[in-house]
């Protein structure tokens, strides 16, 4: 991994500068314009075009500096942004506290497939937020929560697979995601909807909602009974082998 500092690719300094210490996680973008195919064969436009979004972003839209936290260059680089521990302004309004954002240089047209280089600079970014700027493991597209057509079909339905690293062995999606599911307080997330998706193929009544609340414990109580576990109305490891086991 290469780590393009903000003097490397040609950024003027920040007009304002927002700290904050943490977030739910990074949302994921794209470029929402034509991107250049050329890009590929020559590494000299990425921080071209890092320069040409800041200037639209600080010029065209008055913003403070480049709205990313980074890009991510189909070459394999990562594009120092306003980097880990400074709030963005890509999420949309009202959203920006809560991910950090990661800039794909693919677009809606020209260049719309990411690299698996690509993929793995996204990644590192994320690491890197995560390391340094208490990032949360949420991983979502601009589209979550926001109505746009940002990260695009190719980078959002890698980030819908999980967001697997190239090369790596695709997640088993039976597998217990590593928390326990219980309530109260209600459990919200994609791996509550995993679960009572599975507790439906059985089943039982319910709303594939991603929210674990009283009849999800339900549920989980009557899986358990039939199990033969201990009917505590919480997902575990046993639990959710039990949901998950063969019919």
């Amino acid at each position: 991994m290469a780590v393009i500092s903000r003097k490397a690719w040609g950024a003027p300094a920040p007009k304002r500068v927002d700290r904050i210490s943490s977030t739910r996680g990074v949302k994921v973008h794209y470029v929402g314009s034509r991107v250049d195919p050329r890009l590929l064969d020559d590494h000299d436009r990425c921080p071209a075009l890092m320069r040409q979004i800041q200037n639209h972003h600080m010029d065209g839209n008055r913003w403070s500096d480049f709205a990313y936290s980074y890009g991510a260059c189909p070459h394999g680089d990562v594009l120092t942004g306003r980097g880990p521990g400074v709030l963005v302004a890509a999420n949309g309004p009202g959203r920006n506290e809560d991910h950090y954002a990661v800039l794909g240089f693919v677009g809606n047209s020209g260049l719309v497939e990411p690299t698996d280089e690509m993929l793995g600079a996204i990644l590192d970014a994320i690491a890197i937020l995560r390391g340094k700027g208490g990032a949360g493991r949420e991983i979502k597209g601009h589209r979550d929560g926001y109505s746009t057509d940002c990260p695009g079909e190719a980078l959002y339905d890698w980030v819908r697979r999980g967001a697997p690293r190239p090369g790596s062995a695709p997640p088993d999606p039976d597998a217990w995601p590593g928390r326990l599911l219980r309530y109260p307080p209600v459990t919200r997330g994609d791996d509550v909807r995993r679960w009572q998706a599975a507790a439906v193929r059985l089943g039982y009544k319910l709303t594939v909602d991603g929210a674990y609340g009283p009849r999800s414990q339900g549920a989980c109580r009557l899986i358990q009974r039939r199990a033969r576990l201990t009917e505590d109305g919480i997902v575990g490891p046993l639990t959710w082998a039990a949901t998950f086991a063969p019919t």
